[in-house]
């Protein structure tokens, strides 16, 4: 039975992953603007059969007569319908003409099966599901049928996704089961989760786990295995077993290995396979649907190279897809004028008149709309509302070198470079702080970022003649001595390789030090005797004239798991053979 939508203001999720998820909360709608229908459906995913909860917004005005394209959402980890972020995707969408459908993921909220981290062959397989509702192909469990859905052929609605993490990884894990999807706009979400919860970020190192992020991993495993105490109720199609309450077993088996701090072969093997499954990274050859990535450049969990390996990949491939970089995510940042539709600013923020600009050409038929440049990224040191975003028809490649001198320097030319060598030892303790990651979701002070003297090296830059603009993942290559880590080299067990975390500080005349946004760059040494490339995170950021660039390797940092023992490293430097950093730089 449908109801009119009662006019006030939905409470504030307290989940976690609602805090995740993108804001989305339009002004309150008209009192005619829809009708919401509480639905229910019956699905198979998974091997196990159960109902997943949703709610269908019909504009009004909209009938079989007069049909609308659909958006289709769901929730961030940990979240629901009901929550702020994702119910107003579908008051807002219905506020601008299209049929939302919202529903709560597998596992969470009202919705049974187990938590399958967005598994194209359980998560997509259950959204196809709606998918078919919306395509007038079966029914929801009370009979309601949807015959007012724009149709591209009998059984094949106009529908669109968007939503953010856990949101958005479903998007991509849908299109690569079911071609009927005419559009996605997925934000801030992963490409391969091996990479987001133990990253590894030196070429050619995917055959080992990285370090382990073990905060936000865990973190988001208590809320998964935590639910009974929100919902005392649980659908039985949502238990698994005492060992692994309400994930599947290859899920909790993964954080259990992780936790452990040892991976031999066959536990790697295992926790490796597991996480591409439930990777777009490993699937994105079947995704053909027309693609508007939206990434945050403040985010530790699911950084700018998760979007960007996405965006290759897909362009590559001949995909429709383009590519922004707002400021939010994750981890906060949340800029004036970006996407907030609390403040009811899709018509105002750049990034909501793209996301209208993508489903009115991709949903309405529209050809003659504009969908906007290739590539845009967020630059927060404009203050003009109307300039904060750059666009650009590719990514900037690279525009600066430095080299890493022997004395602590960072030189422009080779020859510049001072013959020396410099040493760090690690703790049994972390002893350098990037972020603490929960904190600002659960409302706790952040400390600022911290190195331990003789834990770390690093090389700094004269300051800045004129300002440098950093748009995309700079690039080191390093060659580091460590005749402990090399006498581990060969272990059968990963967990015994060199462990060290590269970072980029933007230093003040004052002195003042930033770690941008946070983020550092973990690394397992694949081969201790041989030099090796890191890719750091990628960040936007502007060094202003008379800065200084600092570039850091660190022994630890307390948000990852690091090394096993103590390792202590030498970086030998010479004119002839340095360390050499790449800088991505726009308008070089």
């Amino acid at each position: 039975m449908s109801r009119r939508v009662p006019r006030f203001r939905a409470p504030l999720a307290l989940a976690l992953g609602a805090a995740l998820a993108v804001p989305l909360a339009p002004p309150a709608p008209a009192a005619d603007a829809y009708t919401l229908t509480p639905l229910k459906f019956t699905v198979r995913a998974g091997g196990r059969t159960c109902t997943v909860d949703a709610d269908l917004y019909r504009p009004a005005g909209v009938d079989r007569d007069h049909p609308a394209p659909a958006v289709l959402g769901t929730n961030g980890f940990g979240g629901s319908k009901s929550d702020n972020s994702t119910s107003t995707i579908g008051k807002a969408f219905a506020q601008r003409g299209y049929v939302s459908l919202v529903y709560s993921g597998l596992g969470f909220g009202r919705s049974g099966c187990l938590v399958s981290l967005d598994d194209p062959d359980i998560d997509g397989a259950a959204a196809s599901q709606l998918v078919d509702f919306l395509g007038g192909k079966r029914a929801a469990d009370d009979g309601t049928t949807a015959d007012f859905i724009t149709r591209d052929a009998p059984g094949d609605p106009r529908v669109g996704m968007i939503g953010g993490s856990y949101g958005g990884a479903v998007q991509l894990a849908t299109a690569a089961v079911d071609h009927r999807l005419d559009a996605l706009v997925p934000m801030i979400t992963w490409n391969d989760l091996a990479y987001s919860l133990s990253p590894n970020n030196a070429a050619g190192s995917t055959g080992v786990p990285g370090a382990f992020k073990w905060q936000w991993t865990n973190g988001f495993y208590l809320i998964g295995e935590g639910q009974p105490l929100l919902e005392p109720s649980l659908d039985p199609s949502r238990i698994n077993s005492l060992a692994c309450l309400h994930f599947v077993t290859e899920a909790c088996r993964t954080v259990h290995t992780l936790n452990s701090g040892s991976y031999p072969a066959d536990r790697t093997a295992e926790l490796l396979a597991f996480a591409h499954r439930v990777s777009p990274a490993l699937y994105l050859h079947r995704v053909r649907t027309p693609t508007l990535l939206v990434q945050g450049q403040a985010d530790t969990l699911f950084n700018l190279n998760e979007a960007t390996a996405t965006y290759r990949t897909l362009k590559a491939q001949g995909t429709p897809v383009k590519m922004i970089w707002q400021s939010s995510g994750h981890s906060g940042g949340l800029a004036d004028g970006e996407l907030d539709l609390s403040r009811g600013n899709l018509e105002t923020s750049y990034v909501g008149r793209r996301v209208l600009a993508w489903f009115d050409r991709h949903l309405r038929g529209r050809a003659e709309v504009d969908t906007g440049p290739a590539f845009a990224y967020h630059r927060d040191w404009i203050t003009d509302p109307d300039r904060t975003y750059a666009t650009a028809s590719r990514l900037p490649a690279t525009g600066r070198t430095l080299y890493l001198s022997g004395d602590g320097r960072l030189v422009d030319r080779r020859g510049e470079v001072t013959a020396g060598s410099r040493r760090y030892t690690n703790w049994l303790t972390p002893t350098s702080h990037s972020e603490s990651s929960l904190s600002g979701l659960i409302g706790l002070p952040e400390m600022p970022p911290r190195d331990t003297k003789g834990t770390y090296l690093d090389w700094t830059s004269e300051p800045l003649k004129r300002p440098l603009d950093v748009v995309g993942a700079p690039r080191a290559t390093l060659k580091v001595v460590s005749p402990e880590a090399e006498r581990t080299q060969n272990s059968a067990d990963a967990a015994d390789k060199l462990v060290l975390f590269a970072k980029l500080y933007d230093v003040a005349p004052d002195g003042t030090r930033t770690l941008v946004r946070r983020l550092v760059a973990p690394v397992r040494v694949p081969d201790v005797t041989k030099s090796f490339t890191v890719t750091l995170p990628g960040i936007v950021h502007r060094y202003q004239a008379g800065h200084r660039l600092r570039f850091v390797i660190a022994a630890s940092d307390d948000a990852y798991f690091g090394n096993r023992g103590i390792k202590p490293v030498t970086v030998i430097s010479g004119p002839r053979n340095t360390g050499v950093l790449r800088l991505p730089v726009a308008g070089f």
